[in-house]
């Protein structure tokens, strides 16, 4: 089962997938899933406004079959006044009312279908917003694999799209499409009645034929549609990948490169919508064709009756008047159909991520974790990111309250996975992770990363200010709190000096502050926070060593009283901890302190004496 067009979703998850675009009836039961956040999202008075936008839609229709007959009725009048040679004396009242009355019957028409978009209106919108924030949360609540997978640019225009799907769907099948249909009833109806059924017949007929013709053309028109939006999705993803990463392109000098291969999506995008615009010639031809088709068939018709004394001259301006009415929603029957079919597409994609189950989610029964001590227990834990790779080989070990828990080894080891786990990010294989007794899976998702700060290698800031920043930790925190944070964050003397102080800009992802700012940041946003476990995931590894000497103070007093997890670059800054586990393809091949570690050898003893002669760096994982 494959994922819709013009989104890439995760591999994990493409088997969660809806089923394809082109399965109308799985596009039309997304639509049925909308109508509840349509109908019973705004309580009773919302569905007061429903009905009675679509009284006021059916009226309005009603009105704009009746108002030609008016203009027909004043056409004969004016011929038997001229029949009778007394305009004046008998028929200027009755021809003048029903011209007037012909106008103010569009006039009430256009009032009606514009006071329903008063009525609509609010609906629609609340309907956006809760489908949109309903989105939004379940993004957030998918697990990290697929964060990590997923095309932010993409992703992102589907969602948009998606959204305005909605507002788009209820306005044309409620307030256009449906009354279109409404509207040729109507009018069939009048015409079999005021004349005869042949002319309903020929209107019927031409209006099938219309339909028929357009919903074709369209839906051959279509691949050209589909293939701009992925085009289009294409050229967005890899313009949002660029600009996200506007350093490194620097740093390459690939500004030549990003910009072509930008250009090749957008000539992709340049030749989809060429053949998508030309394409629209035939269909316009066709459809006009057979519009004038069935206005020529049905005056020929009139013609003869009116010869024939069946009818009167007034028909032959009612006809057309009536069958303009009709024709003229339908001329954008072809656009309509369209979008309607691209609309359910791209709300069928909106849902087909919100189908997406988690990958990790809060089992039946789980409860908060409670205020915790911080006792963290990992008992045989095996854990693979893929079937085929071991990441985690039965690890063991324990970390007691208020102890500082080192963990080290060469790439690859496996020692950041301990903290994805320990947030539980991903689900364990086997074995057990534990705080203060509790197995993770028992507890609330919420309340466990409650329980847990972390100040990570690389930080990421919103692009707001550093007050925000720095307060989004515990949000409601008051300012002489946050300023607090940042004096033990050591960073308050230094936003103080700044022009606009904790207001500042801090840019895209904090670019406009050093690394040693962002990591300072980062240590008061967790102190505000105030957990009692701690994870220093190589929080120092990207920074100079002034740099590192500079911040350790704040990052003693961030350990201070917590359970604390470091996973290090630099062995030099762990060797006060209370245990070093030094890691070795998944598992743990040393433990103890760091005298004990050199004193046994091994591979402690071999990175400590790496660092000692080069200075030189452990990478990451």
């Amino acid at each position: 089962m494959s994922p819709p067009d013009n989104i890439t979703l995760p591999a994990t998850a493409q088997s969660q997938a809806r089923p394809p675009e082109q399965k109308l009836s799985y596009q039309l039961k997304s639509f049925g899933r909308l109508w509840p956040y349509m109908w019973s999202g705004g309580g009773f008075v919302d569905r007061v406004r429903i009905i009675a936008a679509l009284f006021l839609t059916i009226t309005s229709q009603i009105i704009l079959v009746i108002a030609p007959f008016g203009v027909g009725y004043s056409v004969d009048a004016v011929q038997a006044a001229l029949d009778a040679g007394s305009v004046w004396a008998n028929s200027a009242l009755v021809i003048t009312a029903l011209i007037f009355g012909y106008g103010g019957l569009k006039l009430l028409s256009t009032v009606l279908n514009e006071a329903r978009e008063y009525i609509f209106a609010p609906v629609g919108q609340r309907a956006q917003r809760e489908v949109a924030t309903a989105t939004f949360a379940h993004l957030h609540r998918l697990s990290l694999r697929f964060h990590l997978e997923k095309r932010t640019g993409g992703l992102s225009r589907v969602i948009e799209r998606g959204i305005r799907s909605i507002d788009f769907l209820f306005r044309f099948l409620l307030f256009n499409i449906g009354p279109t249909f409404l509207l040729l009833g109507f009018s069939c109806a009048a015409l079999m009645l005021a004349y005869s059924w042949e002319y309903a017949a020929i209107a019927l007929m031409v209006v099938v034929a219309y339909i028929w013709f357009t919903f074709a053309t369209t839906e051959w028109r279509l691949k050209f549609r589909r293939d701009m939006n992925r085009q289009d999705t294409e050229a967005n993803a890899k313009a949002v990948d660029s600009l996200l990463n506007y350093e490194t392109v620097k740093y390459f000098g690939a500004e030549g490169f990003e910009t072509s291969r930008y250009d090749a999506a957008m000539e992709g995008y340049q030749r989809a919508a060429i053949k998508s615009r030309t394409s629209l010639a035939t269909v316009n031809i066709g459809q006009s064709f057979l519009m004038n088709a069935g206005v020529v068939a049905l005056l020929i018709l009139a013609a003869y009756q009116i010869l024939g004394g069946a009818l009167t001259v007034g028909a032959m301006v009612t006809i057309p008047l009536v069958m303009q009415q009709v024709y003229r929603p339908l001329n954008i029957l072809g656009f309509a159909y369209r979008e309607i079919k691209q609309s359910l597409t791209d709300m069928e994609k909106m849902f087909a991520l919100l189908d997406l189950k988690p990958e990790v989610s809060d089992r039946d029964g789980a409860s908060p974790l409670g205020k915790a001590q911080g006792r963290i227990v990992f008992e045989d834990v095996r854990f693979r990111y893929d079937p085929d790779r071991e990441i985690l080989r039965g690890i063991s070990f324990t970390a007691e309250p208020g102890q500082t828990i080192a963990i080290v080894g060469p790439t690859g080891a496996g020692k950041s996975t301990l903290s994805r786990i320990l947030y539980r990010f991903y689900d364990i294989e086997g074995g057990t992770v534990s705080i203060d007794g509790r197995d993770l899976r028992d507890v609330t998702q919420d309340s466990l990363r409650g329980a847990i700060g972390i100040v990570p290698q690389d930080t990421v800031l919103f692009n707001a200010g550093i007050g925000y920043n720095i307060g989004y930790a515990r949000p409601g925190a008051s300012q002489d709190e946050i300023i607090e944070a940042a004096r033990a964050a050591q960073i308050h003397d230094f936003i103080a000096s700044l022009p606009k102080g904790y207001e500042t800009q801090v840019g895209e992802r904090g670019l406009k502050l050093s690394g040693g700012e962002k990591q300072r940041v980062a240590i008061a946003r967790t102190l505000l926070k105030n957990p009692p476990i701690l994870i220093l995931d190589e929080a120092t590894s990207a920074l100079d060593s002034a740099t590192e000497r500079d911040i350790q103070g704040a990052l003693d007093a961030a350990r201070g009283g917590r359970t604390t997890l470091v996973i290090a670059h630099r062995l030099s800054t762990i060797t006060g901890a209370d245990k070093i586990l030094v890691m070795d393809n998944g598992r743990i091949v040393q433990r103890g302190t760091h005298e004990k570690l050199l004193a046994d050898g091994g591979l402690y003893a071999d990175l400590w004496a790496r660092q000692g002669e080069s200075g030189s760096l452990l990478t990451s994982n």
